[in-house]
């Protein structure tokens, strides 16, 4: 640990509510204890799961849309009630959960031969027995202090060594938005030939769901902004319909020529029945997100009398993460790197993320490096 400071620059969530709650300070880096390692942040990726946290969106006493509380955050919520996994968060709470890094010093029970190695962080901390209890599975920067930061610690199984000619910042867009789609994915077992939609195509689970169902040879059509049609086309997709589109599912099966197979949805609220309508008998839904509203009326007959299957994916299954890596030194997986921010600025980056005009992902780096705040371009 002697070449590593004693303090640290890092971006700290102080409590629920709004952006003025991120306040970058001055802590103590963190040592790692046994079998842990500690990681120098070349970069960290930002997602949903910081929004979402940081307001207490999660709680079940909220009944806002996202987008209406994602600066200021939500009157109605329980902080006992507050993350992904229905319980609470302990502040302050260095939050980010895409890093990426080299890793500088290691604790007991691990080879000093990890350090020096280039990795990225699996933010699903998986227990042993049942990994799909909450309880036993924890999130990178949300059960325990993440990537927002110059330095940060995890145990060693998470630290995946990666060998990519890709840099930090790019390598940062994969980890929560490839994990959650490839678990998205593998919810509904796509097989060649298929036809799968998939809402919010031009966010970072969309646009890594794309490529993922076109590796197994999928037909996708993506709902997203027609802006950004180009750049879905060039990542497998075979149709662009618009999201604002009055009859989405119509124009669904206009495109398909038919019912589809598979839906894959992360807007969920008013986008949610279209999709289910548009489904061939026994079809399959799957969701990972609802960031157009929470909340959505279902007529059951669609579920009962066409056979459906509808899964929800969150928790990632071991070895989810290790399948992503090894896709990204394949290099059969592209980045969408939207923009990249300094650290000090993540108040600002959210401030970009929250607005979804961007495509791929947002990314920050630390205060030491060369990189300044700019709107990038696709990669």
């Amino acid at each position: 640990m002697s070449a590593v400071p004693s303090t640290m620059k890092a971006m700290l969530l102080t409590g629920h509510g709004g952006l003025d709650r991120l306040v970058y300070s001055d802590v103590e880096t963190p040592r790692p204890e046994k079998g842990e390692v500690l990681i120098k942040v070349g970069a960290c990726g930002l997602n949903n799961t910081d929004i979402n946290t940081r307001t207490a969106w999660y709680s079940k006493a909220n009944d806002t849309a996202l987008g209406e509380g994602a600066k200021e955050g939500f009157a109605e919520t329980d902080d006992a009630d507050s993350t992904w996994g229905a319980g609470a968060i302990t502040f302050p709470r260095i939050q980010g959960a895409d890093a990426v890094g080299e890793i500088v010093a290691v604790g007991a029970g691990v080879s000093d031969a990890r350090i020096g190695e280039r990795v990225m962080v699996d933010p699903w901390l998986l227990g042993h027995g049942d990994w799909q209890n909450p309880v036993n599975s924890g999130y990178f920067g949300s059960e325990c202090d993440g990537g927002f930061a110059q330095f940060t610690k995890v145990r060693e199984a998470s630290a995946i060594k990666v060998t990519s000619e890709l840099s930090d910042v790019e390598l940062a867009t994969f980890a929560c938005a490839y994990t959650t789609a490839e678990n998205l994915v593998q919810r509904t077992a796509p097989r060649p030939g298929e036809t799968v939609v998939i809402t919010g195509a031009s966010g970072g689970v969309g646009s890594a769901a794309i490529q993922l169902c076109r590796l197994r040879g999928c037909k996708v059509i993506a709902v997203a902004s027609v802006s950004k049609a180009d750049v879905l086309l060039d990542l497998g997709a075979a149709h662009v319909i618009e999201r604002s589109t009055e009859n989405l599912e119509a124009e669904i099966r206009h495109v398909a020529g038919g019912p589809v197979d598979i839906a894959l949805d992360v807007v969920g609220g008013d986008r949610f029945m279209p999709l289910i309508n548009a489904l061939r008998q026994g079809g399959r839904y799957s969701t990972s997100g609802c960031i157009g509203g929470q909340f959505a009326q279902f007529d059951l007959r669609q579920l009962v009398y066409k056979d459906l299957q509808l899964t929800g994916a969150t928790i990632c299954p071991p070895g989810t993460m290790h399948r992503v890596v090894g896709m990204i030194e394949t290099g059969v997986l592209k980045p969408l790197l939207a923009a990249i921010y300094k650290l000090e600025d993540l108040a600002e980056a959210q401030e970009a993320f929250i607005r979804k005009s961007h495509l791929g992902n947002i990314v920050v780096t630390p205060c030491d490096t060369s990189v300044g705040t700019h709107e990038g371009t696709p990669t």
